[in-house]
C-alpha cells in the first residue's frame, strides 16, 4: 500500500523508499541539523515530506554529485536549512578541487608503493 506524498514516514519506510539503511538516515540527522523528524513516545520517527525531499537532496550530492559530508553542510549553510540550486560552475569548482586533492594523495601513495617495489 503506497502513502500519499502529504504522509508522514516512519524510518522504516523512509528507508525503504530512499534505498538507504536506517542507520544511515540516524547518522545523517547527527550530520545535517536541517533534518529534523518528529519523535514521538519511545523515540520513533516520523519524517515530514520536506525532510523527504531533503533526504533525496542530500542522497543525490552525496551519492551521484560526488559531494563530500562538509561539502553538503556548506551548502545548507548557505541555503538556510535546504539545499538551493547550486550554480553548475560553482557546483563544478567545489568537485574539481575535491577531485584534485584525491587524485594528489592518490598519486603520493602510488610513489610510495613504486619506490617500495623498486626496492625488491
Amino acid at each position: 500500500m503506497n502513502k500519499k506524498t502529504s504522509a508522514f514516514r516512519t524510518i522504516s519506510e523512509a528507508s525503504d523508499e530512499l534505498r538507504i539503511p536506517q542507520h544511515v538516515l540516524r547518522f545523517w540527522e547527527t550530520k545535517f541539523s536541517s533534518i529534523r523528524p518528529i519523535k514521538r513516545g519511545g523515540g520513533r520517527r516520523f519524517y515530514r515530506p520536506e525532510d523527504i525531499a531533503l533526504l533525496i537532496n542530500i542522497k543525490n550530492l552525496l551519492h551521484n554529485e560526488g559531494y563530500t559530508i562538509r561539502g553538503v553542510q556548506r551548502l545548507l549553510q548557505r541555503g538556510r536549512g535546504k539545499v538551493p540550486e547550486v550554480d553548475q560552475p560553482e557546483a563544478e569548482k567545489e568537485k574539481t578541487s575535491i577531485s584534485k586533492s584525491l587524485l594528489k594523495n592518490l598519486l603520493d601513495d602510488l610513489m610510495i608503493l613504486k619506490n617500495i617495489l623498486d626496492k625488491r
